[in-house]
């Protein structure tokens, strides 16, 4: 009989998900968003991602051996709820709240996750729930999926799980040891939160905003050293400024902040709309530059003699999404290779869950090489829902799609691209895709402007050819996945430059034709065009949105935009 475990995530009431694992293969996998269409789905338990993975792999609910869910009760005797005590003393109910109910949220979880699974046709008297502590299914994500072979050192880095805010281990057969974790409130993904809310955007969605701002600020005006220390191995934010509980929070308008009014007598007012501009931009860049330098000199105090020795890191927790941090980690001359968890962000739990229990159940789990884990449609369901939808789009079918589509990129215009299998985790990466020209003067402010409705200082990202990663990034280390910036060399900065970041780097998809071979042919053929084997691409949705799922998603949002082309398959699509 094959091993099925079913992953589902939710724990901490934002970003569900579920994947399913058999056999150690990754049979689907998708986050409950996409279905509901309410980005990070907060306060929803992974219904429609369970039924899509169950529905998908043809099997029933009394097949599943085991459900994984990437939270777990934590021990009185272990030091996690004691430490949380001692550093919230000033909010007292919660810190006797840690000591005395302090697996309150685990059993409210586990609660909700078994009304879930009955309403998902599963008999809860009999199925086998399996626990996995939170920051464990993150590295479990980040090492199991690695396909590295050799002893591996893992790090973990994100907000903070049920007490845990940052994991360094290492893996070796199969098997993962822990080494050290530090615990709320000191949490340096948590301190990058709490300043995104400063700088005006929304914890848990906006840090990669901060990021982008970043480079347009000096990281040496401000001095944001009294944030937090990392001396002699241990991890401190300072609490009088951010991680803040209770009332110690600064409040506007009803609405409790992760930081408190020390932060605003110190740095002035909160940020407030769409303008990037000086204080703020160098605020961004200093809160940048400190998560950089902590969690570099964390790595090294814990994990650089275990690097030294081999050379691989696995990293996940939404902290691995920080690209510019992931730059710096591959630039270390002892790193052979990085891999991080695609869907680092607490929705790859569901995927870290899984395969920690399927590894444990004896059944190791494949390397993952893509993220085409969702929902596909053909041909069929897309001129069905061409004719369902009231815009009455105009449609043809045709054939010998990359040519067209290339023809349609080279002469300057946007094309909405929706091929295959949608993609899990936060990036497009060819399946659910707004695709430009990237040698077309201002394709990325048009985009911008008339479809995405972005913050101008965000950058777009290229997609390219693995024949061109290597000239353009001038390095061979594997990017499949848009999670590492490298440096574009001089000569294609010139040729590409809609996607090429204020600090010369590009957040690079590197693509190899095995994985998706119609949006490889595309780029063939926009290679034979323009001399470059590159597009321009960002996710298939506006602001605010989750990224598309299906067809009649792909019309609503071509419909509510100044997009003129929309591919989806064959079917053409235009105004």
């Amino acid at each position: 009989m094959p091993l099925t475990i079913l992953g589902l995530s939710g724990s901490l009431s934002h970003d569900p998900s579920a994947a399913l694992y058999i056999d150690g293969k990754l049979v689907a996998a998708a986050e409950e968003e996409r279905f509901i269409r309410d980005k990070h789905a907060k306060g929803r338990m992974p219904y429609e991602a369970a039924k899509f993975c169950l529905d998908f792999a043809g099997i029933r609910p009394a097949d599943v051996d085991a459900v994984a869910i990437p939270f777990a009760p934590i021990s009185l005797m272990e030091p996690a709820r004691w430490h949380y005590a001692k550093r919230y003393w000033y909010a007292p109910d919660r810190a006797l709240d840690a000591l005395f109910n302090g697996n309150r949220r685990y059993r409210r979880y586990r609660g909700r996750i078994l009304g879930c699974l009955k309403q998902l046709g599963f008999d809860t008297d009999k199925v086998d729930l399996v626990p996995v502590e939170h920051h464990l299914t993150h590295a479990s994500s980040a090492y199991h999926c690695s396909g590295f072979t050799e002893k591996t050192a893992i790090l973990g880095i994100d907000g903070k799980g049920e007490y845990a805010t940052t994991f360094f281990g290492w893996g070796e057969n199969g098997r993962i040891h822990k080494i050290k974790e530090f615990y709320d409130p000191d949490s340096l993904g948590g301190l990058y939160g709490a300043i995104t809310e400063y700088l005006g955007f929304e914890m848990l969605d906006g840090e990669y905003k901060v990021m982008g701002m970043a480079p347009y600020g000096d990281p040496d005006k401000y001095d944001f050293s009294r944030l937090a220390k990392f001396e002699n191995g241990e991890l401190t934010i300072d609490t009088g400024y951010a991680n803040v509980i209770g009332l110690r929070r600064y409040k506007e308008a009803g609405k409790g902040y992760y930081f408190s009014p020390k932060l605003i007598d110190w740095l002035g007012p909160r940020r407030q709309g769409d303008i990037a501009d000086d204080p703020y931009i160098h605020y961004a860049a200093s809160m940048q530059k400190l998560f950089e330098d902590i969690a570099l000199a964390m790595l090294d105090y814990y994990l650089g003699d275990i690097l030294r020795e081999t050379g691989r890191l696995a990293f996940a927790g939404g902290g691995a999404l920080n690209v510019k941090l992931n730059q710096r980690i591959i630039a270390r001359p002892d790193l052979k290779e990085l891999f991080v968890q695609p869907a680092s962000g607490d929705s790859g739990t569901a995927i870290g869950a899984a395969a920690y229990v399927s590894v444990q159940r004896g059944v190791p789990v494949e390397k993952m090489e893509h993220v085409f884990l969702g929902p596909a449609y053909g041909n069929e369901d897309i001129i069905a829902a061409c004719e369902r939808h009231p815009s009455k789009p105009a449609w043809q079918k045709i054939d010998q799609v990359p040519q067209r589509i290339a023809r349609l990129l080279a002469d300057g215009q946007p094309v909405a691209w929706f091929q295959g299998r949608m993609e899990f985790g936060p990036r497009a990466l060819g399946g659910r895709s707004i695709l430009g020209c990237p040698s077309v003067p201002g394709v990325a402010d048009r985009i911008n402007a008339q479809i995405k409705f972005r913050e101008r200082w965000r950058p777009f990202c290229p997609s390219m050819l693995d024949t061109v990663g290597p000239q353009m990034l001038g390095s061979s280390h594997p990017a499949p996945f848009m999670t590492f910036t490298f440096p574009v060399m001089e000569e294609w900065k010139a040729r590409v430059p809609e996607v090429v970041h204020q600090d010369g780097t590009s957040r690079a998809q590197v693509l190899r034709r095995e994985f998706n071979p119609r949006y490889y042919d595309l780029m063939l053929e926009m290679e034979r065009l323009t001399g470059n084997g590159v597009v321009l691409n960002t996710s298939l949705n506006r602001r605010g949105e989750p990224m598309i799922c299906s067809p009649t998603d792909a019309l609503d949002m071509f419909f509510g935009s100044d997009l003129r082309y929309l591919i989806m398959e064959d079917v053409l699509v235009a105004k």
